[in-house]
């Protein structure tokens, strides 16, 4: 009688252990983030030196907004105009970096443009009739001496003006200008208004086009029958200026759209910024460089996620660990008072085979000002499935 008890319980212990070998292995999830979910950006935003007429705006690079007067109105654009002519052309008829691009044949209608627009006594370069100029050369002509016949010429060759301008509004739209009209291509017209803000967004879009970033930073220009014509950013390579744009020459005063090099921590930092409404350009060009310097005293560039930083752990039941780590530097452009937000997605595991080192198995949000940086984690360690014993003993998982 013992013996069949003894019997039936030892069937029963291997049945059950039998069970347990078989059972499926169970999903290791990741621990819990080591970085916090939330952290403010020490110290306080300082007070910019905004000027004292007009309005203005800055923002950084991948950063985004920083600082406005607080008194934007929508006011003539003027010649700043011309970086969304720019921009619609460069996206109708793209250009690499080296590449002239198509020939435009100057036409009686741009000599007309060229003769009206001088009497009136905008800026303009002298074209004349059958004169070949190519893409390349009409956009320098546009965005250096700030040829306001050029930008009719280009609208005309790019499809009539009716249909250009229509183009460039639709551009706004999709940048979220909401304060943004295009009456023309040249700003000629006090009908084209913007705002400093919505001036920087375009301002950032258009250089991230290189051919854009290598007109707009050139002091002169050779053009066929104009000659040598000059950048009227007179502050060009100043402050770390890279250009963008002015405009003048209407009632509402003086504007600069600009982009600046800044350095904090040793680090190299893009700053774009506008001012409106100056009484002059020289006013407006010393407005935008006590902007400049405002901001690199409190600008920082701190490295938030280091190359192999653990982010977090995998602890399998049979003993076994590794950690998830980052695979690059995130060196983020830092302004106080912004808050910092870190979200773990990572996957959880089944190690019914063995896990190699760096395999690619979750992600690290970071969110700070337009910052959303995805950093890939990749474990740590090769991981190994259980053994026998673990897998027959186990109780509960």
């Amino acid at each position: 009688m013992r013996l069949r008890v003894g019997l039936v319980i030892l069937l029963i212990v291997v049945a059950a252990a039998a069970i347990n070998y078989v059972r499926p292995i169970p999903a290791v999830a990741a621990s819990s983030p080591v970085l916090p979910a939330t952290e403010v950006v020490p110290g306080t935003a300082p007070a910019l030196p905004w000027p004292s007429q007009g309005s203005g705006a800055i923002a950084v690079a991948h950063l985004g907004f920083i600082g406005t007067s607080g008194n934007e109105q929508a006011i003539p654009a003027a010649s700043v105009t011309k970086v969304m002519t720019a921009l619609i052309i460069l996206t109708d008829k793209p250009l690499k970096k080296g590449d002239p691009g198509p020939t435009i044949t100057i036409t009686d209608a741009d000599v007309q443009s060229y003769q009206a627009d001088l009497a009136d006594k905008q800026s303009v370069v002298l074209v004349k009739a059958g004169e070949q100029l190519t893409e390349l050369q009409a956009l320098e002509g546009l965005l250096i001496p700030s040829a306001n016949n050029l930008a009719e010429t280009l609208a005309r060759w790019d499809g009539g003006m009716s249909t250009f301008v229509a183009k460039m509004n639709t551009r706004a739209a999709k940048l979220h200008l909401a304060h943004t009209k295009f009456a023309e291509t040249s700003g000629a017209s006090a009908d084209s208004i913007s705002t400093p803000s919505d001036l920087v967004t375009l301002g950032m879009e258009a250089m991230q086009d290189d051919v854009f970033v290598q007109i707009v930073a050139m002091e002169q220009v050779e053009l066929p029958e104009a000659g040598t014509v000059y950048n009227v950013n007179a502050v060009l390579g100043q402050s770390g200026i890279l250009g963008i744009k002015t405009g003048s020459g209407l009632n509402s005063g003086a504007n600069f759209l600009f982009a600046a090099n800044v350095t904090a921590d040793n680090k190299t930092v893009v700053v774009y910024g506008c001012v409106m409404g100056q009484p002059t350009l020289a006013i407006a060009f010393a407005a935008a460089q006590n902007l400049l310097a405002g901001v690199s005293k409190t600008l920082h560039v701190r490295r938030v996620i280091t190359l192999n930083q653990t982010i977090a752990t995998y602890v399998t039941p049979w003993g076994a660990q590794t950690d998830l780590v980052s695979t690059v530097d995130v060196d983020l452009a830092e302004w106080p008072g912004m808050v910092l937000r870190q979200r773990l997605d990572a996957n959880a595991i089944v190690v019914d085979k063995p896990l190699a080192s760096r395999t690619r198995e979750g992600t690290e949000y970071l969110v700070l000002g337009d910052y959303n940086v995805p950093v890939p984690l990749v474990t740590a360690d090769q991981l190994y499935p259980p053994g026998r014993f673990w897998r027959l003993t186990r109780i509960s998982l």
